[in-house]
């Protein structure tokens, strides 16, 4: 089950143009992208309405995606507008549109009641965009290809326990485990905070900061419906206030920037970009946010893939929780009400 009325990543920006439309699987529902000629993003049902070929196959053509099978136009609205061979078209010669909207990056998608399509729900993710930051496109500008259910990528952000078990020679450090979290909950998410006073920086925060002794450490997840995710992490000198939640950007801080994309029930696009603070003039740390970040978020991917693997495979096997499960849990309560509250109104 889906939340519909809501934003979700269709895809980056530069996955859509020219003369070949994008295809992508959204909720289970087959979607096109395309450019018309002044370069603004459409979305339509994949599926021709004479005889369903998906009009991915075919191409674009001004303004308008054209069938590859009989040559049938449709505009950015779905409205079929030519027929080859005929000037009248036919009754009901339409297709499925979603609004589309280009914002850090990302083309955005809302797959549910277009009338209800607000863009202030994106959210605001201004660092991607500001000159005090530089950011890096997560697995080179490409969607990340996950075989889990997209909510596992959602509880995977909101326990950063596992970071000593799953990156142990980057990002992990045992301290981690020596401070419980706070969750806050909201009308539309949760936000996790984990403070790590005066202990030993993990080893690529050692060396982005270049620390000789102990560090402040501070971990913040701002986790938002349907499955956006903003891991905001710094590490400083011990001291520095860099354990205020709010406070200016100071040290080695970071930004994972990482929404999920449901392609069906079992398979997901992780979509991810690193705004960061530090080293932003270095080529060095260019190629660490592309390559070993990649690596970091595969390793992830492992994880995520063999539990859905197991879930599916034993899906009435029992689970408990533990404490640090309390952000997930909260997190997947509220996106189970807007579900259910969604349902509801249908």
């Amino acid at each position: 089950m889906f939340l519909r009325n809501c934003w979700y990543v269709a895809a980056w920006d530069d996955e859509i143009g020219g003369e070949t439309p994008l295809a992508r699987m959204i909720l289970g529902e087959p979607v096109v992208l395309f450019r018309d000629s002044v370069g603004k993003a459409a979305a339509l049902e994949d599926r021709c309405c004479h005889r369903h070929l998906p009009l991915s196959l075919g191409k674009v053509v001004g303004d308008v995606v054209q069938c590859g099978y009989h040559g049938l136009e449709f505009d950015a609205a779905g409205e079929c507008v030519n027929v080859p061979g005929q000037k009248a078209i036919p009754p009901g010669a339409t297709i499925d549109s979603y609004p589309v909207v280009e914002r850090w990056g990302w083309v955005w998608i809302w797959m549910g009641d277009p009338s209800l399509a607000d863009d202030t729900l994106i959210p605001d993710w201004w660092w991607v965009d500001h000159p005090d930051w530089k950011t890096t496109r997560g697995n080179g500008g490409n969607p990340l290809k996950v075989k889990c259910n997209y909510q596992l990528i959602t509880d995977n952000l909101l326990d950063l326990s596992h970071l000593p078990y799953v990156h142990p020679d980057t990002l992990g450090a045992d301290s981690i485990l020596d401070h419980p979290v706070r969750t806050e909950r909201n009308e539309n998410g949760v936000l996790m905070t984990r403070l790590i006073p005066d202990r030993p920086p993990a080893p690529f925060f050692k060396m982005a900061g270049g620390f000789t002794g102990n560090v402040d450490r501070r971990q913040n997840v701002v986790a938002t419906i349907p499955s956006h995710c903003d891991v905001d992490v710094a590490t400083d000198e011990v001291g520095s206030g860099v354990l205020e939640y709010g406070g200016p950007p100071q040290g080695a801080a970071l930004h994972a920037l990482i929404t999920s994309t449901p392609e069906t029930e079992t398979t997901s696009f992780m979509f991810y970009a690193h705004p960061r603070f530090f080293g932003k003039d270095d080529p060095k740390m260019d190629e660490i946010f592309r390559n070993d970040f990649t690596r970091i978020f595969l390793e992830d991917v492992v994880v995520m893939e063999k539990q859905q693997e197991m879930m599916s495979r034993m899906p009435d096997a029992p689970r408990i929780d533990i404490n640090v499960d309390a952000p997930t849990i909260a997190f997947q309560t509220i996106l189970n009400e807007h579900i259910a509250a969604e349902q509801g109104d249908i």
